[in-house]
Order: structure tokens, then sequence, then C-alpha cells
């Protein structure tokens, strides 16, 4: 029963509405959703295993086999999900609103079942200003969002995740512009203990965000985010001593789409530094460190990623996507590197997809093809002397909404 405790309260929650339904108004929506894959090498993957981030090395066993050459297909609903919308009693002037949105995270292969939070967010609008504070997508990812059929909504070029955080916005039909505090919640930082929130945590300073955006009625857009991180790896150091270690990293992000009638291409581009904490590559190495309490200093690695997704249609909507990642070392030199594909100097991504559109379903394929470059990190953690490792992912899906 464990496993259903949240739906229960979920429920028992939702049901009392009786005191408020005169000043507040629901409304529920959501979807069920099946995903096939299947691709012909392991592969570095994230939120259990729908979203691949990049083909895996040669990894060779006693007799010269390559264990990462074997193919991999899955079949699972884990993105069916139910919302429901919260109109509020205004406060004055101010509008009132709330979201809360679940996954139903149970596989189809015998994985269980299971919730997940997706967002939970409560807003506050006068005027063109609107005040949220919750569970939301992070403005990297949420932006602009690709329109791939495969849950990967490409990344690791595409940044992804939902973050805890406060947040004001502008808004108007020609302009939005804003600021947030960010926190980590499903996907935490890469450090010395893995991927952990603790780093951030620990640091005493949430991730901080500032976004402009120009747009027109029609859907065309240009904008930019400009992203500050500061973590803490590590408290105490090997031999025993407390220390004051930080990584910063300064991140830069330009998105635009053009959108005339059934034809959409959007992009986006980035320069990320240690940005690991969202499906993306990154990290940071060593510069420094003091011969006596083992405290360090660090420098993140600097990576471009980008995007390119061409649609056209809208029953029958099919299209393109691209995407381009490509390691440029740190501005010092490096040592001990801690990251996520650290050692591919770049990575490629080309994807086919068609969707049939429906009232109420989408039929989708996709097909992807994959490259990644590993190699050796030189001193300032480059990656030279390559070798290429190609995945291939067909991917299929039905959905129904509501």
């Amino acid at each position: 029963m464990k496993k259903y405790h949240l739906l229960i309260v979920l429920l028992l929650w939702l049901m009392p509405v009786n005191a408020q339904e005169a000043k507040s108004k629901f409304s529920f929506y959501g979807s069920v959703r099946n995903d096939f894959y299947y691709q012909n090498r392991q592969a570095q993957e994230s939120s259990e295993g729908f979203m691949m981030l990049f083909p895996k090395d040669y990894q060779y066993d006693a007799t010269g086999r390559d264990l990462n050459r074997n193919s991999k297909a899955n079949l699972f609903n884990m993105h069916t999900h139910l919302g429901m919308e919260v109109t509020g009693p205004t406060l004055g002037k101010v509008a009132t609103s709330g979201t809360v949105v679940v996954d139903f995270r149970g596989s189809l292969n015998g994985g269980g079942a299971m919730l997940r939070l997706r967002n939970a967010v409560m807003r506050f609008r006068w005027g063109n200003n609107w005040f949220s504070m919750g569970l939301l997508g992070h403005d990297f990812g949420h932006s602009l969002y690709t329109e791939t059929v495969s849950l990967n909504v490409g990344a690791p070029y595409q940044p992804t995740g939902r973050v805890p955080q406060i947040k004001y916005q502008y808004e108007s039909p020609y302009l939005k512009m804003g600021a947030a505090l960010m926190w980590q919640a499903q996907m935490g930082s890469v450090g010395p203990n893995g991927k952990s929130r603790e780093y951030l945590r620990n640091s005493g300073i949430p991730e901080m965000a500032v976004k402009a955006e120009v747009r027109n009625p029609e859907g065309s857009l240009l904008g930019t985010v400009i992203h500050f991180a500061s973590i803490k790896p590590r408290l105490e150091s090997d031999e025993g001593f407390k220390v004051n270690e930080r990584v910063n990293g300064l991140t830069l992000q330009l998105y635009g789409r053009y959108q005339k009638g059934l034809f959409t291409i959007a992009g986006k581009t980035m320069l990320n530094q240690n940005y690991t904490q969202s499906n993306t590559l990154g990290g940071y190495g060593v510069t420094e460190k003091n011969p006596m309490t083992g405290e360090q200093k660090y420098a993140p690695l600097r990576y471009s990623q980008s995007w390119v997704n061409i649609m056209y249609g809208r029953k029958w909507r099919g299209g393109v996507f691209g995407g381009l990642i490509k390691n440029f070392g740190a501005s010092k030199e490096v040592s001990g590197l801690i990251g996520t594909g650290t050692n591919i100097d770049r990575m490629y991504t080309i994807s086919l997809m068609m969707n049939y559109n429906i009232p109420n379903w989408r039929f989708g394929i996709e097909y992807s093809l994959t490259q990644a470059f590993y190699g050796t990190n030189d001193a300032k953690g480059r990656v030279r002397d390559t070798h290429s490792i190609t995945n291939h992912r067909p991917y299929a899906t039905v959905m129904y909404s509501f």
C-alpha cells in the first residue's frame, strides 16, 4: 500500500472542496502515454532510462569483446500524468491560481508503480506582472522546447529539469522579462559523491537567472537567459581539514523561433559552465591544492551546445532535429576532472520524426542517429586523439490526452 499513499493523500485533499467552491474553480487534465524504443548500444541515461544522453564508450572484457555493444529495448508508460489547475479568489487586485501535476511513473515491464511530483506552483498576477513560487520548469529548458517525438526532448543539447523556485515575470503580448532564484530537486549537480543536491544546499546560494524575450502574436520570438550557480563540492578535505571550496559557473543561452502558418523553425545555443544538473555534459577540475590542508581551487569546463528543430504540418506534422555539443576545456590547467561526459570532445544527433494528430490522440515515430567522439583529456581538460561511437535509436509513441 505504501506506493499508493501519495495518490490517496492527493485524492483526499481534493475531496473537501465544498468550503472553497464558491471562490475557487478546479479543472483537471492529463494524458495516458506509452513509448517504445530500441537502441543498438548501451548508453548513459537519465530519468529511469527513457532519456538517452550519449552512447557509452568501448569497454572490453578479458577476451577483447566490447561490453557496451549490446542492444537495448523497452516499452514504458512513465510519462502518463494527471494535472489540476486551480483558479483561486482574488486578493484585492491580485488574481491567484495554482497548479499540481503528478506523473504515474510505473513501467509496463515490471518496474512497479509510483508517483512523481512534476509541478506544484502557486501564482499571483496583477496586470502584466506574475509572481510564482513552487516546482516548475527551469527557464533554460522552459524558455523554448523542442518538438521531438521522444521523451528525450533534445537532451543533452536541450537543458531539462523542474526545480523549486521563486520567480517574478513581466509578460505582455510583445515582451517577457523575469528573474528567478532556484534550488535543486529531482536532479543535482555532479560532485565527489556523485550526482547530488547537497553541493548547492551547502553553498548557501541559490541558482540565479534573468530572462528577456521579445515575440509577436503569431508565435515567433527571440530571447536570452543568463544563469549563475555556485556549488561547494566538499566541506572537508581528504586530510581531515574544514575547507571553503566553490565551483562557480556562468551560463548564457540565446534562443529563437520563427513561425508562419504550418511551418516552424526553432533553435537554441548555450555557452555552458558546469551545468551538470540539467541532463547535459559538463564538469570541473582542480587547479590548485594546499599541500598542508588539502583545500582545493577549481575551474569549470566550458561547453557550447546548440540545437535546431524544423517542423511542418498539423494533422500530419513532421520534421527534423539536429543537435551539437563541443568541449572547449577549462581556462586553466586542471586535474581530477569531475562531471558528465568529460572525455567526450564533441557529439551530434540527427533525428527524423513524424506525428499523426487527431482530437485527443497522437501517434508518433522517430529515428535518431547519435555519434560521440571519445578521447583523452589534455592539461586543460580538452579531449584529444578521438574515436567515434555511434548509436541508432528508433522510437514510437501513442498518447491519449484529456
